[in-house]
């Protein structure tokens, strides 16, 4: 039997909420598809700040978590929006959220890979 997963609307939601309930920007650029649609998180420390982007997947352990989807060094804006927009054309179904903050582990209840 596989373990029942929330809707991303509903997570996505929740994400946000707890960013908010931390006095933390957050912001949804892109909804996705209601129900099964995959979740990217764009990390923007702020105002002149680069952005790192996260996706949840497999880690190196085989354990489910967000893992650096931009690379290992942070991208400027113009990066950023360039990587969300091939993965917006590879999966119409996307979400994608921006919160302003550097760290995603304050968030998120997975592992994050560094």
């Amino acid at each position: 039997m596989s373990e029942a997963r929330l809707k991303a609307e509903i997570w996505v939601k929740a994400l946000m909420r707890r960013a908010w309930s931390q006095n933390v920007p957050a912001l949804l650029m892109r909804r996705g598809e209601d129900s099964a649609g995959a979740v990217i998180i764009k990390m923007n420390g702020g105002p002149g700040s680069r952005t790192v982007i996260y996706a949840r997947g497999l880690l190196a352990d085989g354990r489910w978590g967000w893992r650096r989807a931009s690379g290992k060094d942070a991208l400027d804006d113009l990066e950023a929006h360039a990587y969300v927009e091939r993965q917006v054309r590879f999966d119409s179904d996307l979400w994608v959220v921006e919160i302003e903050a550097s760290d995603l582990t304050q968030f998120v209840d997975d592992p994050v890979e560094g």
